[in-house]
């Protein structure tokens, strides 16, 4: 039996537990801890790719695995989280049909589910992206909770905006949207160490490093916007 070819499975499946871990603290309302163990799910799906390429077994198989264990921490997770937070947004949903507005924050895995698909018979994605990759995406709208419950106390404008039920709606929305959207974002991979090749990568992980180091959770907020305003500057104006 060869125990290598199993190991970057071993690793996916690792993956799919740690979303559904992140499920039951989310269901218990304790969104640092779903957080914490998203982020190790998002982890280890850097690691099945890189130990199937590793042992030379990449396959058909590690691939579908791949994806169901994505759609879980990438993709029910951040909708079950937006649902949450909706169903807490306003005390009048308990009557007629807005009590059925919270189940709108599932959008986030209809358009999660549709981009995984899409992408695992997309050929333009092998070095860079098109739309925002789920794992992005989740981290995003994980750490929403997380800003409202560490800055609403600092700041009005923070409790007003992520308590109010029709932001989260175009938050919801627009996270479907840009999942799915034809944008090119850039490659976070380094092939040669010089910064003139690497220039775009080396400001937006300098910059990242500043946020996620002074701002916290809020930083991983303004992380992914910022990622996506650079490529689409990138594409307009820097790209040659």
């Amino acid at each position: 039996m060869n125990i290598k070819k199993h190991i970057p499975n071993i690793i996916t499946l690792l993956n799919l537990f740690c979303g559904c871990i992140a499920l039951v603290f989310v269901s218990n309302d304790r969104f640092e801890m779903a957080f914490f163990f998203v982020c190790l799910g998002i982890f280890l799906d850097f690691f099945d790719g890189f130990f199937a390429r590793l042992f030379k077994v990449a396959g058909p198989l590690g691939l579908q695995l791949d994806s169901l264990a994505d759609m879980v921490t990438s993709g029910v997770v951040p909708g079950f989280v937006m649902f949450k937070m909706m169903s807490s947004s306003s005390a009048f949903m308990n009557e007629g049909y807005l009590q059925f507005f919270p189940y709108l924050g599932f959008i986030i895995t209809l358009g999660s589910c549709f981009r995984l698909a899409k992408f695992n018979i997309d050929t333009r994605q092998t070095d860079s992206f098109i739309g925002l990759p789920t794992p992005a995406n989740a981290l995003f709208i994980l750490s929403l909770p997380l800003v409202l419950e560490y800055y609403s106390a600092e700041s009005l404008m923070v409790l007003e905006i992520l308590t109010e039920k029709w932001v989260l709606l175009l938050v919801s929305l627009f996270s479907a949207y840009i999942l799915n959207a034809e944008i090119p974002l850039f490659s976070l991979k380094i092939k040669k160490f010089n910064f003139k090749d690497n220039a775009l990568q080396m400001i937006f992980l300098a910059i990242s490093i500043f946020l996620l180091l002074f701002l916290q959770y809020l930083g991983v907020t303004l992380v992914i916007i910022f990622y996506v305003l650079l490529s689409v500057i990138n594409n307009k104006f820097l790209k040659k």
